[in-house]
């Protein structure tokens, strides 16, 4: 076989059997990879670091019998390390920085048999619902080149888009695994807290608001790669509930009658744009239609604590990172190679005082409380995962807004993701709707705490009911 043009009309377990059965070599699968990133990469500027060789080596070698195995796939430039390899954090103040080691979600995807092909764009830091680096450049939504491919996973989610790969790493702290994947036209889900490894070097991430996952065109594929990467490692701090079964065995299985909590307003009160509330409403008809019991509800929550909470606890973990990453560059902290909010913001993280730090841990417990509560009476709660359809780049401006500019656009945008980063509970976005100037639309979903399997079981009615796979931008 001289190419093999069928690449981009399989998922990463429909790959891996063809591997296994023979039809088509690594060499071939991962081949198509390359020249697809080639033909697409230099437009939407998805990918920040190739890894050709190592990833032609990798295939040469005896690959692991995994359920992946021979399959292309990218790491997120952000908090997870691949040996040898550039990690820049979508940062020039991390510009030369080169991982020693993999960490320990890298090393479970090496031995789910996936073959690493580069690192993908993001954010500085992964503080922004679209990814326009200052150090990279921007990474275009392959839907619509003037627009955001979401953040901070857009390179992630711009890459399986345009047909790179067909799955890739992405990491969720404020909605960064769903809306990108909203932006994108894919699946997208977010973990339950601690349900996937953040070691060796810390224990959770971003104070357990964040985790790390993938975007993918299929469910099963999530499911399967949450499988793979899952369950704790010696030494983290806490662990997700266990799974009564694998992952994969929920896609396909009957989700029951649900009961499904529809909003369409944000958390905040504020109306959804039109397209999105449409979407969100259309929805809610197509659950209803599958059997599930649908009605309007939604949690109540003390939305300016919890803004607040956010806004501490990244704060301090900015300027945790960013006084360590100047103390090892042996420079005295004063924002040099970092983007204006950035800076401004990590300088909040030096300011804030123990007990704002714990008031904002009681924050964001209370609002786990509630939505605890508000999951006895609903199994799933329903809305769109942006507040609009995906915006043309340059609204968000990470390097010249001053920090208050910058927060109040990044949170108008968010009108429900963040509460399922302060809560742990897991969520996902999936791609039901897609505007009349082709624009996909991501609709919500959330679930009570270590309840991905009823997500999935959904995930996968509704991809049966309304197939997406076969969408694909016109790149």
């Amino acid at each position: 076989m001289a190419a093999f043009s069928d690449y981009a009309d399989h998922d990463g377990l429909g790959l891996a059997r063809l591997i296994a059965d023979r039809e088509v070599t690594p060499e071939e699968v991962l081949e198509a990879a390359l020249d697809r990133a080639d033909a697409v990469n230099p437009t939407i500027n998805a990918i920040v670091h190739r890894m050709d060789a190592e990833a032609r080596g990798r295939v040469a070698a005896d690959l692991a019998r995994g359920p992946f195995a021979g399959v292309p796939f990218l790491v997120k430039d952000l908090g997870v390390g691949v040996e040898g390899a550039p990690l820049g954090n979508g940062s020039r103040l991390w510009d030369g920085y080169v991982s020693p080691a993999d960490f320990t979600y890298t090393r479970r995807c090496r031995d789910a048999g996936l073959v690493i092909v580069g690192k993908t764009n993001t954010p500085e830091l992964g503080i922004a619902w679209t990814t326009e680096p200052v150090a990279y450049g921007p990474t275009r939504n392959p839907w619509d080149l003037e627009r955001s491919a979401g953040g901070s996973s857009g390179g992630a989610a711009a890459a399986v888009a345009a047909g790179i790969v067909p799955i890739a790493h992405a990491t969720d702290g404020g909605g960064s695994i769903r809306i990108p994947a909203a932006q994108c036209g894919l699946f997208g889900l977010k973990p339950t807290r601690a349900r996937n490894p953040a070691g060796p070097l810390i224990g959770e991430g971003w104070s357990g608001l964040a985790t790390g996952h993938v975007v993918s065109r299929s469910v099963r594929d999530s499911a399967a790669m949450l499988d793979a990467t899952s369950g704790p490692a010696p030494g983290d701090p806490y662990a997700a509930p266990p799974p009564a079964r694998p992952f994969l065995a929920e896609v396909g299985a009957d989700p029951g009658r649900l009961r499904v909590a529809l909003h369409t307003t944000g958390l905040d009160g504020r109306p959804l744009d039109p397209e999105n509330a449409r979407a969100a409403t259309e929805a809610a008809r197509l659950l209803g239609d599958l059997g599930h019991e649908v009605e309007e509800a939604m949690p109540t929550l003390d939305i300016p604590a919890l803004s607040k909470a956010f806004r501490v606890i990244i704060a301090g973990n900015l300027w945790n990172v960013v006084a360590m990453r100047y103390a090892a560059l042996g420079r005295r902290p004063d924002g040099e190679g970092l983007e204006r909010a950035t800076w401004e913001w990590a300088q909040q993280g030096r300011e804030h005082t123990a007990a704002d730090y714990a008031a904002a841990l009681t924050a964001i417990h209370v609002a786990g409380r509630t939505l605890g509560a508000f999951f006895e009476s609903w199994d799933i709660l329903l809305s769109t995962t942006m507040r609009e359809p995906p915006v043309k780049l340059g609204v968000l401006r990470q390097d010249e807004q001053g920090l208050d500019e910058y927060l109040g656009l990044l949170m108008d945008e968010m009108p429900v993701t963040p509460l399922f980063n302060a809560t742990g509970c897991p969520a996902m976005s999936v791609p039901l709707h897609w505007t009349d100037s082709g624009l996909p639309v991501g609709i919500h979903l959330g679930a009570a705490f270590g309840r991905e399997d009823r997500l999935l079981r959904l995930a996968a009615q509704l991809e049966q009911a309304r197939p997406w796979f076969d969408r694909r931008p016109p790149l």
